[in-house]
């Protein structure tokens, strides 16, 4: 099972893909290094199972490219990424202010 922060975090996470997906085409290592560069780090086991989760709940759609001679699943946000994504983002707005604001 895994600990209570790790668990946490891969929310915090979901978030991100979707973030960068809106954006423009993601991949699972680029995501990794990506992560790492907030803090994460997230195994090859983890990102991949994330990304085939996120497109069958219909979050992300792939599309397979040939990169140097090897076939490389590229993800994009759906409509309904951007709205879960749009929600996300007034949820952390509310909770950031909630946080930071003096007792």
């Amino acid at each position: 099972m895994k600990d209570p922060s790790q668990k946490m975090f891969l929310g915090f996470v979901r978030i991100h893909i979707l973030y960068h997906a809106s954006k423009g085409e993601i991949y699972g290592a680029w995501m990794m290094k990506e992560l790492s560069r907030h803090g994460y780090s997230i195994s090859p086991g983890t990102i991949y199972p994330i990304l085939h989760e996120m497109e069958r709940d219909g979050l992300l759609k792939s599309r397979k490219v040939v990169v140097r001679g090897k076939v490389r699943r590229v993800y994009r946000i759906t409509e309904k990424g951007r709205e879960i994504l749009e929600n996300a983002r007034n949820k952390i707005r509310e909770l950031f202010n909630e946080i930071l604001e003096e007792d």
